[in-house]
């Protein structure tokens, strides 16, 4: 079998050409404590108060209570699944309400 030098470097530069380098960046913090709806994070240093928190399986929570070391968050859903060490990433949107006669 003899192998064409030519065809892979052209399999080679077309995938390099064809790259997608789109990057993610997040802050996440983890989850240091839990219990009757609120969860205690630690690593969100950069997080806005009332800014919107995802944590795993798709449970939203709202940044409370800002500390130097760690941040409470209320939980929009059941923390029965949240448990210590889970990661907790920021969304950068401020949770807003409404008010007015339409609502």
């Amino acid at each position: 079998m003899k192998i064409d030098s030519n065809a892979i470097a052209s399999l080679l530069k077309s995938q390099i050409e064809n790259f997608d380098s789109k990057i993610e960046q997040s802050e996440t913090g983890t989850v240091i404590a839990v219990g009757d709806g609120i969860a205690t994070i630690y690593g969100l240093n950069n997080v806005m108060l009332g800014e919107l928190l995802l944590f795993p399986y798709g449970v939203y929570g709202m940044a409370m209570n800002l500390d130097e070391e760690d941040v409470g968050a209320v939980l929009f859903g059941s923390d029965v699944e949240i448990k210590e060490g889970d990661n907790v990433k920021r969304t950068g949107k401020v949770v807003e309400v409404g008010v007015g006669d339409e609502v």
